[in-house]
Protein backbone atom coordinates (compact mmCIF):
# COMPACT_ATOMS: atom_id res chain seq x y z
CA UNK A 1 0.00 0.00 0.00
CA UNK A 2 1.64 3.33 -0.99
CA UNK A 3 1.24 6.67 0.97
CA UNK A 4 -1.26 7.84 -1.06
CA UNK A 5 -3.18 5.01 -0.63
CA UNK A 6 -2.97 4.71 3.34
CA UNK A 7 -3.53 8.94 3.72
CA UNK A 8 -6.88 10.11 4.65
CA UNK A 9 -7.59 12.77 1.89
CA UNK A 10 -10.92 14.37 0.44
CA UNK A 11 -13.08 12.90 -1.77
CA UNK A 12 -16.20 10.67 -1.44
CA UNK A 13 -15.77 7.29 -0.66
CA UNK A 14 -18.82 5.83 0.69
CA UNK A 15 -20.87 4.58 -2.42
CA UNK A 16 -24.52 4.70 -1.99
CA UNK A 17 -25.77 4.75 -5.36
CA UNK A 18 -25.23 3.65 -9.39
CA UNK A 19 -24.87 5.33 -11.41
CA UNK A 20 -23.07 8.34 -9.91
CA UNK A 21 -25.10 11.56 -9.04
CA UNK A 22 -22.48 13.67 -10.79
CA UNK A 23 -24.27 11.99 -14.00
CA UNK A 24 -27.82 12.70 -12.92
CA UNK A 25 -28.74 15.96 -14.89
CA UNK A 26 -31.68 18.50 -15.36
CA UNK A 27 -32.70 17.20 -18.88
CA UNK A 28 -33.64 13.63 -17.61
CA UNK A 29 -36.54 15.19 -15.13
CA UNK A 30 -39.24 13.88 -18.02
CA UNK A 31 -38.95 10.72 -17.40
CA UNK A 32 -39.94 10.94 -14.02
CA UNK A 33 -43.27 12.38 -15.16
CA UNK A 34 -44.02 8.99 -17.40
CA UNK A 35 -43.20 6.84 -14.49
CA UNK A 36 -45.50 8.44 -12.41
CA UNK A 37 -48.34 8.17 -15.60
CA UNK A 38 -47.46 4.13 -15.67
CA UNK A 39 -48.42 1.51 -13.45
CA UNK A 40 -46.63 0.13 -10.95
CA UNK A 41 -45.39 -3.87 -10.50
CA UNK A 42 -47.18 -5.63 -8.13
CA UNK A 43 -43.96 -7.60 -7.00
CA UNK A 44 -41.70 -4.00 -6.09
CA UNK A 45 -42.13 -2.90 -2.64
CA UNK A 46 -42.70 0.97 -2.11
CA UNK A 47 -40.63 2.66 0.57
CA UNK A 48 -40.64 6.38 1.88
CA UNK A 49 -37.79 8.55 2.98
CA UNK A 50 -38.40 12.00 4.36
CA UNK A 51 -35.73 14.36 4.99
CA UNK A 52 -35.58 16.49 7.91
CA UNK A 53 -32.82 19.01 6.84
CA UNK A 54 -32.40 20.89 10.52
CA UNK A 55 -29.75 20.69 13.28
CA UNK A 56 -28.82 22.14 16.41
CA UNK A 57 -24.90 22.81 14.82
CA UNK A 58 -22.97 21.89 11.43
CA UNK A 59 -20.87 18.84 12.74
CA UNK A 60 -17.02 19.39 10.54
CA UNK A 61 -17.48 15.90 9.17
CA UNK A 62 -21.22 16.42 7.90
CA UNK A 63 -21.72 16.40 4.15
CA UNK A 64 -25.28 16.29 4.31
CA UNK A 65 -28.34 19.27 3.53
CA UNK A 66 -28.93 20.60 6.56
CA UNK A 67 -29.37 23.97 7.78
CA UNK A 68 -28.71 25.45 11.48
CA UNK A 69 -30.22 28.64 11.00
CA UNK A 70 -34.17 28.30 10.35
CA UNK A 71 -36.62 29.46 13.30
CA UNK A 72 -40.14 27.89 14.01
CA UNK A 73 -41.63 29.77 11.45
CA UNK A 74 -39.78 28.55 8.67
CA UNK A 75 -39.57 25.08 9.76
CA UNK A 76 -43.47 25.05 10.15
CA UNK A 77 -43.06 26.03 6.40
CA UNK A 78 -40.96 23.18 5.23
CA UNK A 79 -42.74 20.68 7.14
CA UNK A 80 -46.17 21.82 5.09
CA UNK A 81 -44.45 21.55 2.47
CA UNK A 82 -43.28 18.24 2.51
CA UNK A 83 -46.77 17.11 3.03
CA UNK A 84 -47.80 19.12 -0.19
CA UNK A 85 -45.44 17.25 -2.07
CA UNK A 86 -46.82 14.12 -0.81
CA UNK A 87 -50.47 14.86 -1.66
CA UNK A 88 -49.32 16.85 -5.10
CA UNK A 89 -48.53 13.29 -6.48
CA UNK A 90 -50.05 10.33 -4.42
CA UNK A 91 -52.89 9.94 -6.41
CA UNK A 92 -50.75 9.75 -9.59
CA UNK A 93 -51.74 6.43 -11.35
CA UNK A 94 -47.83 4.68 -10.16
CA UNK A 95 -48.55 5.82 -6.32
CA UNK A 96 -52.57 5.50 -6.05
CA UNK A 97 -53.26 2.97 -3.27
CA UNK A 98 -49.79 1.55 -2.72
CA UNK A 99 -48.92 1.11 0.92
CA UNK A 100 -45.25 1.36 1.80
CA UNK A 101 -43.58 -1.39 3.67
CA UNK A 102 -41.13 1.39 5.15
CA UNK A 103 -40.79 4.90 6.13
CA UNK A 104 -37.67 6.24 6.78
CA UNK A 105 -36.81 10.00 8.77
CA UNK A 106 -33.27 10.98 8.07
CA UNK A 107 -31.77 14.31 8.41
CA UNK A 108 -30.09 16.57 9.35
CA UNK A 109 -31.85 15.73 12.86
CA UNK A 110 -34.98 14.48 12.86
CA UNK A 111 -35.09 14.87 16.51
CA UNK A 112 -34.98 18.15 16.33
CA UNK A 113 -38.68 18.50 15.83
CA UNK A 114 -40.89 18.95 18.72
CA UNK A 115 -42.67 16.31 19.64
CA UNK A 116 -46.35 18.63 18.39
CA UNK A 117 -44.31 18.85 15.27
CA UNK A 118 -43.31 15.50 15.00
CA UNK A 119 -47.10 14.53 15.43
CA UNK A 120 -48.57 16.76 12.77
CA UNK A 121 -45.94 15.72 10.28
CA UNK A 122 -46.75 11.66 11.08
CA UNK A 123 -50.36 12.80 10.43
CA UNK A 124 -49.96 14.42 7.66
CA UNK A 125 -48.05 11.87 6.12
CA UNK A 126 -50.68 9.16 6.98
CA UNK A 127 -53.15 10.84 5.28
CA UNK A 128 -51.55 10.90 2.15
CA UNK A 129 -50.67 7.29 2.30
CA UNK A 130 -51.87 3.72 4.11
CA UNK A 131 -49.68 3.06 6.45
CA UNK A 132 -51.03 -0.47 7.30
CA UNK A 133 -48.52 -2.26 5.69
CA UNK A 134 -45.68 -0.40 6.77
CA UNK A 135 -43.47 -2.87 8.62
CA UNK A 136 -40.51 -0.97 9.99
CA UNK A 137 -40.33 3.15 10.99
CA UNK A 138 -36.61 4.46 11.18
CA UNK A 139 -36.15 7.78 13.13
CA UNK A 140 -32.82 9.10 13.38
CA UNK A 141 -31.75 10.97 16.02
CA UNK A 142 -29.23 13.20 17.97
CA UNK A 143 -28.84 12.21 21.17
CA UNK A 144 -29.21 15.70 23.18
CA UNK A 145 -32.58 16.79 21.19
CA UNK A 146 -34.31 14.37 22.81
CA UNK A 147 -36.25 14.55 26.37
CA UNK A 148 -38.69 11.62 28.14
CA UNK A 149 -41.48 13.20 26.58
CA UNK A 150 -40.26 13.40 22.93
CA UNK A 151 -39.40 9.79 23.05
CA UNK A 152 -42.23 8.98 24.56
CA UNK A 153 -44.09 10.66 21.57
CA UNK A 154 -42.15 9.05 18.91
CA UNK A 155 -42.94 5.33 20.19
CA UNK A 156 -46.72 6.63 20.39
CA UNK A 157 -46.07 7.54 16.51
CA UNK A 158 -45.25 3.93 15.26
CA UNK A 159 -40.92 4.36 15.26
CA UNK A 160 -39.62 1.09 15.41
CA UNK A 161 -35.74 1.57 15.16
CA UNK A 162 -34.71 4.53 17.02
CA UNK A 163 -31.42 5.18 15.28
CA UNK A 164 -28.83 7.67 17.56
CA UNK A 165 -25.72 9.23 16.72
CA UNK A 166 -23.53 8.82 19.13
CA UNK A 167 -20.41 8.88 16.61
CA UNK A 168 -18.14 8.54 20.25
CA UNK A 169 -18.40 8.79 23.63
CA UNK A 170 -15.65 10.79 24.42
CA UNK A 171 -16.73 14.49 25.26
CA UNK A 172 -12.99 15.68 23.59
CA UNK A 173 -13.53 13.87 20.74
CA UNK A 174 -17.27 15.00 20.79
CA UNK A 175 -16.44 18.75 21.11
CA UNK A 176 -13.04 18.40 18.84
CA UNK A 177 -15.33 17.60 15.89
CA UNK A 178 -18.16 19.87 16.73
CA UNK A 179 -20.75 17.53 17.47
CA UNK A 180 -23.71 18.96 18.99
CA UNK A 181 -24.77 16.90 21.64
CA UNK A 182 -22.40 15.92 24.59
CA UNK A 183 -21.07 12.35 26.24
CA UNK A 184 -23.47 12.56 29.01
CA UNK A 185 -26.73 13.04 27.03
CA UNK A 186 -26.24 9.81 25.78
CA UNK A 187 -26.26 7.51 28.35
CA UNK A 188 -29.60 9.37 29.61
CA UNK A 189 -31.20 9.08 26.02
CA UNK A 190 -30.82 5.89 25.76
CA UNK A 191 -32.00 4.93 29.35
CA UNK A 192 -34.98 6.84 28.19
CA UNK A 193 -35.46 5.16 25.32
CA UNK A 194 -34.94 1.83 26.68
CA UNK A 195 -38.06 2.69 29.27
CA UNK A 196 -39.99 3.26 26.35
CA UNK A 197 -39.50 0.22 24.75
CA UNK A 198 -38.14 0.83 21.09
CA UNK A 199 -38.20 -2.97 19.53
CA UNK A 200 -34.71 -2.05 18.06
CA UNK A 201 -32.54 0.66 19.12
CA UNK A 202 -29.39 1.50 16.78
CA UNK A 203 -25.89 3.36 17.50
CA UNK A 204 -23.97 5.02 15.06
CA UNK A 205 -20.13 4.68 15.63
CA UNK A 206 -17.67 6.61 13.71
CA UNK A 207 -14.12 5.07 13.41
CA UNK A 208 -11.38 7.88 13.08
CA UNK A 209 -12.68 10.96 13.82
CA UNK A 210 -10.26 13.85 14.83
CA UNK A 211 -8.54 13.12 17.53
CA UNK A 212 -9.60 9.13 18.31
CA UNK A 213 -6.93 7.04 19.52
CA UNK A 214 -6.50 3.28 20.23
CA UNK A 215 -7.65 3.39 23.58
CA UNK A 216 -10.75 5.61 23.04
CA UNK A 217 -12.07 3.59 20.31
CA UNK A 218 -11.29 0.32 22.40
CA UNK A 219 -13.21 1.98 24.96
CA UNK A 220 -16.22 3.15 22.86
CA UNK A 221 -16.58 -0.58 21.43
CA UNK A 222 -16.73 -1.56 25.52
CA UNK A 223 -19.30 1.19 26.18
CA UNK A 224 -21.54 0.06 23.43
CA UNK A 225 -21.64 -3.38 24.21
CA UNK A 226 -22.45 -2.70 28.24
CA UNK A 227 -25.72 -0.73 26.64
CA UNK A 228 -26.25 -3.48 24.29
CA UNK A 229 -28.37 -1.73 21.78
CA UNK A 230 -30.14 -3.88 19.18
CA UNK A 231 -27.87 -2.76 16.37
CA UNK A 232 -25.11 -1.10 15.92
CA UNK A 233 -23.31 0.67 12.87
CA UNK A 234 -19.78 1.46 12.36
CA UNK A 235 -18.79 4.02 9.52
CA UNK A 236 -15.09 4.98 8.64
CA UNK A 237 -14.69 8.83 8.54
CA UNK A 238 -14.13 10.18 5.09
CA UNK A 239 -13.77 13.77 4.22
CA UNK A 240 -16.17 14.97 1.18
CA UNK A 241 -16.04 18.70 -0.15
CA UNK A 242 -18.67 20.28 1.31
CA UNK A 243 -17.44 19.80 4.83
CA UNK A 244 -15.53 21.98 7.19
CA UNK A 245 -13.06 19.84 7.38
CA UNK A 246 -12.24 20.23 3.71
CA UNK A 247 -12.63 24.00 3.88
CA UNK A 248 -10.02 23.57 6.61
CA UNK A 249 -7.46 21.91 4.84
CA UNK A 250 -8.29 24.61 1.50
CA UNK A 251 -7.68 27.41 3.37
CA UNK A 252 -4.16 25.53 5.19
CA UNK A 253 -2.92 24.14 1.87
CA UNK A 254 -3.30 20.92 2.96
CA UNK A 255 -3.68 17.82 0.70
CA UNK A 256 -4.15 15.42 3.76
CA UNK A 257 -7.26 15.31 6.16
CA UNK A 258 -6.73 15.80 10.30
CA UNK A 259 -7.96 12.09 10.94
CA UNK A 260 -6.59 8.52 11.20
CA UNK A 261 -5.28 7.01 8.03
CA UNK A 262 -7.34 4.03 5.89
CA UNK A 263 -5.14 1.52 7.45
CA UNK A 264 -6.23 2.75 11.00
CA UNK A 265 -10.01 2.87 10.60
CA UNK A 266 -9.42 -0.34 8.77
CA UNK A 267 -7.93 -1.65 11.82
CA UNK A 268 -10.53 0.03 14.47
CA UNK A 269 -13.81 -1.31 12.56
CA UNK A 270 -12.11 -4.74 12.15
CA UNK A 271 -11.33 -5.15 15.79
CA UNK A 272 -14.55 -3.40 16.62
CA UNK A 273 -16.90 -5.92 14.61
CA UNK A 274 -14.75 -8.67 15.99
CA UNK A 275 -15.48 -8.04 19.40
CA UNK A 276 -19.33 -7.35 18.74
CA UNK A 277 -19.18 -10.80 17.06
CA UNK A 278 -18.08 -12.21 20.10
CA UNK A 279 -20.64 -10.58 22.40
CA UNK A 280 -22.93 -12.44 20.39
CA UNK A 281 -23.84 -9.90 17.34
CA UNK A 282 -23.92 -11.03 13.86
CA UNK A 283 -22.61 -8.80 11.06
CA UNK A 284 -25.51 -8.60 8.48
CA UNK A 285 -23.03 -5.56 6.10
CA UNK A 286 -19.88 -4.15 5.73
CA UNK A 287 -21.16 -1.78 8.47
CA UNK A 288 -24.03 -2.99 10.34
CA UNK A 289 -23.92 -5.50 13.36
CA UNK A 290 -27.49 -6.95 14.91
CA UNK A 291 -28.39 -9.40 17.53
CA UNK A 292 -31.67 -10.94 17.90
CA UNK A 293 -33.68 -12.95 15.54
CA UNK A 294 -36.08 -9.87 14.99
CA UNK A 295 -33.07 -7.39 14.58
CA UNK A 296 -33.08 -6.30 10.59
CA UNK A 297 -32.97 -3.30 8.44
CA UNK A 298 -36.07 -3.61 6.45
CA UNK A 299 -35.45 -0.67 4.31
CA UNK A 300 -31.80 -1.65 3.53
CA UNK A 301 -32.70 -5.01 2.21
CA UNK A 302 -35.87 -4.06 0.54
CA UNK A 303 -33.46 -0.89 -1.68
CA UNK A 304 -30.87 -3.16 -2.19
CA UNK A 305 -32.97 -5.42 -4.26
CA UNK A 306 -34.81 -2.78 -6.16
CA UNK A 307 -37.70 -1.76 -4.34
CA UNK A 308 -39.00 1.98 -4.78
CA UNK A 309 -38.66 4.58 -2.71
CA UNK A 310 -40.14 7.81 -2.98
CA UNK A 311 -38.21 10.41 -1.32
CA UNK A 312 -39.72 13.72 0.48
CA UNK A 313 -38.10 17.00 0.63
CA UNK A 314 -35.48 19.44 -0.05
CA UNK A 315 -32.49 17.53 -1.73
CA UNK A 316 -34.60 13.70 -0.90
CA UNK A 317 -33.03 11.07 -3.49
CA UNK A 318 -35.86 8.90 -5.31
CA UNK A 319 -35.92 5.39 -7.31
CA UNK A 320 -38.67 4.61 -8.78
CA UNK A 321 -39.41 1.98 -11.68
CA UNK A 322 -35.85 2.13 -12.59
CA UNK A 323 -35.57 6.42 -12.56
CA UNK A 324 -33.43 7.99 -10.00
CA UNK A 325 -34.33 11.26 -9.15
CA UNK A 326 -33.82 14.15 -6.63
CA UNK A 327 -35.61 17.18 -5.73
CA UNK A 328 -34.07 20.90 -5.79
CA UNK A 329 -31.26 21.11 -3.40
CA UNK A 330 -31.57 23.99 -1.81
CA UNK A 331 -34.15 25.62 0.81
CA UNK A 332 -36.11 28.46 -1.06
CA UNK A 333 -36.27 26.66 -4.21
CA UNK A 334 -37.66 23.23 -3.11
CA UNK A 335 -40.54 25.25 -0.87
CA UNK A 336 -41.29 27.71 -3.64
CA UNK A 337 -42.12 24.93 -6.17
CA UNK A 338 -43.95 22.92 -4.21
CA UNK A 339 -45.98 25.84 -2.74
CA UNK A 340 -46.36 26.70 -6.39
CA UNK A 341 -47.86 23.34 -6.81
CA UNK A 342 -45.37 21.91 -8.93
CA UNK A 343 -43.34 18.59 -7.85
CA UNK A 344 -39.69 20.09 -7.00
CA UNK A 345 -37.62 17.53 -8.99
CA UNK A 346 -34.01 19.07 -10.28
CA UNK A 347 -32.60 16.62 -11.58
CA UNK A 348 -33.12 12.25 -12.76
CA UNK A 349 -31.40 9.38 -14.14
CA UNK A 350 -33.18 6.56 -16.58
CA UNK A 351 -31.02 3.44 -15.83
CA UNK A 352 -31.12 1.02 -18.88
CA UNK A 353 -31.05 -3.15 -17.99
CA UNK A 354 -27.66 -3.09 -17.27
CA UNK A 355 -27.28 0.23 -14.78
CA UNK A 356 -30.03 -1.51 -12.92
CA UNK A 357 -27.91 -4.99 -12.32
CA UNK A 358 -24.73 -3.30 -11.65
CA UNK A 359 -26.63 -0.95 -9.24
CA UNK A 360 -27.83 -4.02 -7.00
CA UNK A 361 -24.55 -6.05 -7.28
CA UNK A 362 -22.90 -3.33 -6.16
CA UNK A 363 -25.46 -2.49 -3.10
CA UNK A 364 -25.65 -5.88 -1.89
CA UNK A 365 -21.92 -6.87 -2.45
CA UNK A 366 -21.93 -5.12 0.95
CA UNK A 367 -23.39 -7.49 2.71
CA UNK A 368 -20.46 -9.47 2.05
CA UNK A 369 -21.64 -11.37 -0.83
CA UNK A 370 -23.75 -12.18 -3.48
CA UNK A 371 -25.57 -14.98 -5.26
CA UNK A 372 -25.55 -15.73 -9.30
CA UNK A 373 -28.49 -17.73 -8.99
CA UNK A 374 -30.64 -14.41 -7.87
CA UNK A 375 -29.44 -12.31 -10.82
CA UNK A 376 -29.86 -15.12 -13.37
CA UNK A 377 -33.52 -15.05 -12.11
CA UNK A 378 -34.05 -11.22 -12.14
CA UNK A 379 -31.72 -10.34 -14.81
CA UNK A 380 -31.17 -13.12 -16.85
CA UNK A 381 -27.36 -12.74 -16.70
CA UNK A 382 -24.35 -14.54 -15.09
CA UNK A 383 -22.63 -12.14 -13.43
CA UNK A 384 -19.66 -14.26 -12.98
CA UNK A 385 -19.29 -14.09 -16.98
CA UNK A 386 -20.26 -10.38 -17.43
CA UNK A 387 -18.11 -9.33 -14.21
CA UNK A 388 -14.84 -11.89 -14.89
CA UNK A 389 -12.76 -8.97 -15.63
CA UNK A 390 -13.05 -7.38 -12.03
CA UNK A 391 -13.78 -10.47 -10.19
CA UNK A 392 -10.65 -11.94 -11.24
CA UNK A 393 -8.57 -8.70 -10.19
CA UNK A 394 -10.01 -8.41 -6.76
CA UNK A 395 -9.67 -12.44 -6.29
CA UNK A 396 -5.91 -11.76 -6.96
CA UNK A 397 -5.75 -9.29 -4.61
CA UNK A 398 -7.34 -11.70 -2.20
CA UNK A 399 -10.17 -9.43 -1.72
CA UNK A 400 -12.98 -11.51 -3.38
CA UNK A 401 -13.51 -15.18 -3.49
CA UNK A 402 -15.53 -16.96 -5.94
CA UNK A 403 -17.10 -20.40 -4.91
CA UNK A 404 -20.27 -22.84 -5.95
CA UNK A 405 -21.91 -19.79 -8.11
CA UNK A 406 -21.15 -17.44 -4.54
CA UNK A 407 -19.10 -14.39 -4.31
CA UNK A 408 -18.04 -12.68 -1.22
CA UNK A 409 -15.60 -10.56 0.22
CA UNK A 410 -12.70 -11.77 2.01
CA UNK A 411 -12.25 -9.99 5.73
CA UNK A 412 -9.74 -7.28 3.93
CA UNK A 413 -12.29 -6.57 0.92
CA UNK A 414 -15.00 -6.32 3.33
CA UNK A 415 -13.37 -3.69 5.34
CA UNK A 416 -12.64 -1.63 2.23
CA UNK A 417 -15.76 -3.12 0.01
CA UNK A 418 -16.73 0.30 -1.37
CA UNK A 419 -13.18 0.72 -2.89
CA UNK A 420 -13.97 -2.47 -4.95
CA UNK A 421 -16.92 -1.43 -6.08
CA UNK A 422 -15.75 1.12 -9.02
CA UNK A 423 -14.50 -1.97 -10.87
CA UNK A 424 -17.90 -2.99 -11.81
CA UNK A 425 -19.16 0.17 -13.01
CA UNK A 426 -19.64 1.16 -16.72
CA UNK A 427 -16.52 2.15 -18.54
CA UNK A 428 -18.02 5.80 -18.68
CA UNK A 429 -18.67 6.00 -14.79
CA UNK A 430 -15.63 5.21 -13.71
CA UNK A 431 -13.00 7.64 -12.12
CA UNK A 432 -15.99 10.11 -12.20
CA UNK A 433 -16.74 12.45 -9.45
CA UNK A 434 -18.71 10.69 -7.47
CA UNK A 435 -21.21 13.21 -6.34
Amino acid sequence: MTDSERATTVGNYFISNYPPFSFWSPGEVPAVERVLASEPRDDRPLGIYVHIPFCRKRCDFCYFKVYTDKNSKQIRRYLGAVSAELRSIVDRPYLAGRRPRFVYFGGGTPSYLSADQMRSLFADLRRGLDWSEVEEVTYECEPGTLSLPKIEALRELGVTRLSLGVENFDPDILEGNNRAHRAVEIDRTYAYAREVGFPQINLDLIAGMIGETDQNWSRCIDRTIELRPESVTIYQMEVPYNTTIYQRMKEGGKTVAPVADWETKRRWTSEGFARLRAAGYRQSSAYTACHGPTTSFVYRDALWHGADMLGLGVSSFSHLAGVHFQNESSFEPYVERVEAGEHPVARAYPLDDDELLIRELILQMKTGSVERAYFADKFGVDVLERFAEPLAAHRAAGLLEVEDGRVWATDEGFLRVDTLLPAFFQERHRNARYA
